[in-house]
């Protein structure tokens, strides 16, 4: 007895939890009070980047492109010729 009585209230405590936080969060005042956050959250970013500083950049010409013949001691793998001959 004792053993459905403590299912039944683990039941009925996880169903109002559940119950509460979906009321909670599907109202109307925690949609205003998100809405004003991410609104607030919007015009702290237009005033930071009014105020920012912007720097002059240094890296012009700053690649230097070599010319190196390092294909010659590439390896070579014949590794689709395998599956080439394979098929045969």
């Amino acid at each position: 007895m004792i053993k459905e009585l403590k299912y039944i209230f683990y039941f009925f405590a996880i169903f109002f939890f559940i119950f509460f936080t979906g009321k909670y969060y599907f109202s109307d005042e925690n949609k205003k009070n998100s809405y004003r956050s991410l609104k607030s959250i919007d015009n702290k970013i237009d005033i930071y980047t009014v105020n920012l500083q912007t720097l002059k950049s240094d890296t012009e010409n700053i690649v230097h492109y070599i010319e190196n013949n390092v294909n010659q001691n590439k390896k070579t793998y014949n590794f689709w010729k395998l599956l080439i001959d394979d098929d045969k």
